[in-house]
């Protein structure tokens, strides 16, 4: 089922002061508000945003973010505008790299738990989350995902087949193989799955926040400016014809039962 109406989204980017959580709050509060004012019901802000990107001591890092989320909270609320924002969580014993969602209301409503944490990261403790997360929006269902989960086709089509509108990731490309990912995995997820995709990154020549229609090709980007918002309308009728031409997510070729057998070939 389509959304009844358009909806506008921002996916923020800025510099976290490393470690500083009250101060980095502050940022995305500023952020919720510079989003509020550009019309937007949702804010996604980028991959451990709060703590900035530091796998040292991570489980510390997280005890510092409940306390301190009080001026994001406050801001979501004011202005009517929800947030997604990236933070580390320790839950049951186990560290996370999670985004947490924070409603219109200021709650915190939820969180998602990165999936696909790389090498590096379960190195430094890091859990890989055991399911994904759907958030619903004015009647779109928005595909939550962070960073290196979007090297996983399958990461963004189990949001699709969940009959998500938009796969809506915080990340932290930087520069080098991370930089080509970021420029070529996005748009490939949205054309996949005939959905909108949505990247909150950390400002930088090898970063920045965009967002992609739904057949693959760029609908805005903020550049390298810090800070910056990459404002976009998601509309329903632009994922309508989107998925009439390319009906990926309903071709009976590859949606009726089981894959086709294969034939092996020896040359």
């Amino acid at each position: 089922m389509l959304p009844p109406e358009p909806l506008t989204v921002a996916a923020g980017q800025a510099r976290s002061v490393s470690l500083d959580v009250p101060a980095t709050v502050a940022t995305a509060a500023d952020l919720v508000r510079r989003a509020a004012d550009a019309g937007a019901a949702l804010l996604v802000l980028p991959e451990l945003f709060l703590t900035g990107y530091e796998l040292a001591g991570i489980r510390a890092h997280a005890a510092a973010v409940p306390d301190a989320l009080e001026p994001l909270a406050k801001a979501c609320a004011e202005t009517g505008t929800a947030a997604v924002v990236g933070a580390p969580v320790v839950a049951d014993g186990l560290a996370y790299i999670s985004a947490l969602v924070v409603d219109r209301s200021g709650s915190v409503a939820g969180r998602y738990d990165k999936q696909c944490p790389t090498a590096t990261e379960r190195v430094a403790g890091v859990s890989a989350g055991a399911g994904g997360c759907t958030v619903e929006l004015d009647g779109w269902r928005l595909g939550l995902g962070i960073c290196a989960d979007t090297g996983f086709p399958e990461h963004a089509r189990a949001a699709a087949l969940d009959d998500c509108h938009a796969y809506v990731v915080g990340a932290f490309f930087g520069p080098g193989l991370s930089a080509v990912r970021r420029a070529t995995q996005l748009p490939a997820r949205a054309l996949d799955n005939t959905m909108y995709a949505v990247l909150a990154d950390y400002p930088g020549p090898a970063g920045g926040s965009a967002i992609w229609n739904p057949d693959g090709t760029l609908l805005t980007d903020a550049g390298p400016t810090d800070p910056a918002l990459a404002v976009g309308r998601l509309d329903p009728e632009v994922l309508a014809l989107a998925r009439a031409e390319h009906p990926v997510l309903t071709d009976p070729a590859l949606t009726a039962g089981p894959v086709p057998a294969r034939a092996a070939l020896a040359v």
